[in-house]
């Protein structure tokens, strides 16, 4: 596979990518879907290389994913979990990060729960040119970009399965609702969904879900944004539905009356998916709260789910985000 055009050392966010960006992650991404579906599903890509996953927050899905992505790249992979580490010591995170890459670490992919912790890290590496790239899994209330884009690769692959393409988004209307407030997945796809022009992205959650000053993020975007206090303006019409976790972990005051009140006005449903487009679709970058932001008949229906889908996509997008920081030191 010959390496596209890629400048990025890091990947911290989305806010800034570019459409030629997005299409050679999703082109990217295409090939090693390919890879996958083979019987032998390993590349020597990044044999060799080293890729530390230092996750201070608890992970799933994500961390899964990243570590079979290093994986079938046949990349040696190093896996970090705060509660056995020496944070508990009282190391600091950026010498946990320096001892890593006294390691020879070359990639490093790192959640967490405060905003910034992967952007001083790889500001860290730069100051010791070091060479390493540095990946954000999702930190506080910040972004999420490998959940972004695997979304926007499930998108785009069932919209063309053999050319996925940022440009497949014009004239979508795409709906996401639930916890917009605190979901960094929400404002990672913000950023990439307005991407192209002549497609329409809406959210739609309460008020004190979806404060006014997210309609600044559509500024000077190419797609258009809009903000909705009720589902239903959301939905009609939509060709995709996103739907998000309540994320009552990060909730430091009450906001919502009741669960219950909460999937009456917000949950997503068959009977609610009837404003849609013919066809619509569902997605969730989980873990799901079943029967609060979205029915459990509708999460395990291929009709209209595709949750599994998502999954899928994540390590090939993943392994083309692994792939395009690190292929040109292989």
């Amino acid at each position: 596979m010959a390496t596209p055009s890629w400048t990025r050392c890091h990947i911290i966010s989305l806010a800034d990518f570019t459409p030629d960006e997005y299409d050679t992650v999703l082109q990217t991404a295409a090939s090693f879907r390919e890879v996958l579906s083979r019987r032998m599903k390993k590349v020597p890509t990044l044999q060799g290389q080293v890729v530390a996953n230092l996750f201070f927050e608890p992970s799933t899905r994500t961390r899964s994913s990243f570590e079979l992505a290093a994986k079938r790249l046949s990349a040696d992979t190093l896996n970090f979990a705060a509660s056995s580490s020496s944070l508990t010591k009282g190391e600091t995170i950026l010498d946990t990060a320096k001892t890593y890459l006294a390691m020879g670490t070359d990639l490093m992919v790192i959640r967490h729960r405060d905003a910034g912790v992967p952007q001083a890290i790889a500001d860290e590496m730069d100051r010791l040119a070091s060479n390493v790239g540095v990946l954000n899994a999702g930190d506080g209330q910040h972004e999420h970009p490998s959940q972004a884009l695997l979304d926007l690769f499930t998108i785009c692959s069932l919209l063309d399965p053999e050319r996925p393409r940022l440009e497949l988004l014009k004239g979508k209307k795409i709906a996401i609702v639930g916890d917009i407030l605190h979901s960094r997945v929400a404002r990672s796809n913000i950023w990439s969904l307005t991407a192209i022009a002549g497609m329409e992205l809406h959210l739609a959650s309460s008020p004190t879900l979806l404060p006014q000053e997210f309609a600044d993020f559509g500024v000077g975007r190419s797609g258009q944004l809009q903000l909705h206090w009720q589902v239903e303006p959301a939905l009609e019409n939509a060709d995709f539905v996103m739907t998000l976790r309540l994320q009552k972990e990060r909730m430091s005051q009450h906001l919502l009356p009741s669960l219950r009140e909460y999937h009456q006005r917000y949950g997503i449903t068959r009977d609610r998916l009837q404003a849609c487009n013919r066809g619509v679709k569902v997605l969730h970058p989980g873990p799901a709260n079943r029967g609060v932001e979205i029915s459990s008949d509708l999460m395990d229906d291929p009709e209209f789910s595709l949750i599994s889908q998502q999954v899928t996509s994540g390590v090939a997008v993943r392994m083309a985000l692994l792939y395009l920081m690190g292929g040109g030191k292989a």
